[in-house]
């Protein structure tokens, strides 16, 4: 009998372990040295030149619209094919979030439908101030088309690459912010890598760096040059604007610079799994996911498209027979608009009808690092079984 095995799971081996407790023996738990490293570590991977971590990636998806003065009266675009957080950071701010439909072949933002619905918000004067592009299950959207229409219609972009971590579009390393002005990262246990909860900013613009580090601690300085009073000691610091609590500890990047120097690998057996997973589900009916040739997805989630024309079962039904063989699979993503609070601030279902029908038929399949090959075998033959 096989252990159960669920869509996502983390990998945590010694090295990861010992770098926690390394830094419980040393005296620091909230900061220390070790989250700078982290940033630095992150940075430098991704190809960029800053990076903050923060709390979680949510927080870090709330920091960067306030970096970018984000507020009341202002819009925010995302795809409703995710999780709510990627919308949720609008209403925070006091903005009005909105949604653009999917790509039927990719499940990211519909860059046609993107460029039509700025064309029409032009004409009556709403148009975004940020766009957040969600990089659906490790493959990047068509950012080299978003920043032309951003260039063209004036609203700054924020990458959420919270699945995306070790993943690549056109040659760069998603995170390097070529097209973008902010990348969001998650290290939630089921990410690429994980520090338990936690997340980051990356950017290139110095100044946008500097206002993530004031507002992701309550918006406290202790640098004179900008306070407006003499500096009274080494104990005085100013707040200057009202940041956050959005701060991660030094165990948790720890851990994730532990990670880090697994990410490769971790990658690279994901996309051997997802390989294996199209070779061996093709016969099956339903659509395995496509990757478009500019990408190499860092493969968080193995997503398929169930075919109920010719599948006489429902999906629940499906849900509850695997179950029964130990394996939890799971949905990504119920839209984001057809959510009650959603519904409740005027969307409505039906609005983003690809979403919708792409929601209808999705299921995700387990996929994660230390999933075997038996164990994958076993997912598949269930499948087989019961479809």
């Amino acid at each position: 009998m096989f252990k159960t095995l669920s869509y996502g799971r983390q990998s945590i081996d010694d090295n990861d372990e010992e770098a926690v407790l390394s830094v419980l023996r040393s005296g620091w738990l909230t900061q220390g040295p070790k989250i700078e490293e982290f940033e630095r570590g992150v940075a430098d991977y991704c190809g960029a030149k800053y990076a903050v971590a923060v709390s979680s990636g949510t927080a870090a998806l709330h920091l960067a619209c306030l970096a970018l003065g984000l507020k009341e009266g202002d819009f925010l675009w995302t795809s409703p094919n995710s999780f709510v957080a990627s919308a949720n950071c609008a209403f925070y701010c006091g903005a009005r979030p909105d949604f653009v439909d999917i790509d039927p072949i990719t499940y990211n933002m519909d860059v046609d439908a993107l460029e039509k619905k700025l064309i029409k918000r032009q004409r009556n004067g709403e148009l975004p101030k940020v766009v957040i592009p969600v990089h659906f299950a490790g493959q990047s959207c068509d950012m080299e088309q978003i920043r032309v229409l951003s260039e063209r219609y004036g609203f700054s972009v924020v990458e959420d690459a919270c699945h995306a971590m070790g993943g690549k579009y056109r040659g760069y390393k998603i995170g390097s912010c070529k097209y973008s002005d902010m990348t969001v990262f998650s290290f939630h246990p089921v990410k690429t890598i994980t520090t338990g909860e936690g997340g980051a900013v990356l950017t290139n613009d110095e100044e946008l760096y500097n206002r993530l580090i004031l507002l992701r601690t309550h918006g406290i300085t202790r640098n004179g040059d900008l306070m407006d009073a003499p500096m009274e000691g080494p104990w005085f610091y100013q707040q200057i604007e009202l940041g956050m609590n959005y701060r991660i500890t030094d165990f948790q990047a720890s851990l994730g610079l532990s990670q880090l120097s697994h990410i490769d690998r971790f990658v690279s057996h994901r996309k051997e799994l997802a390989e294996r997973y199209n070779d061996l589900l093709a016969a099956l009916p339903l659509t395995i996911p496509q990757i478009s040739h500019e990408n190499d997805s860092a493969y968080h989630l193995y997503v398929v498209r169930l075919d109920f024309s010719q599948i006489k079962k429902i999906k629940k039904d499906i849900f509850n027979a695997v179950k029964d063989n130990n394996i939890i699979l799971n949905v990504h993503y119920i839209p984001i608009h057809s959510q009650l609070y959603y519904r409740k601030s005027g969307f409505r279902v039906g609005q983003f009808p690809e979403s919708e029908k792409y929601y209808n038929e999705a299921v995700t399949l387990p996929l994660y690092p230390d999933l075997t090959r038996e164990e994958q075998d076993h997912v598949i033959n269930t499948l087989k079984s019961i479809l």
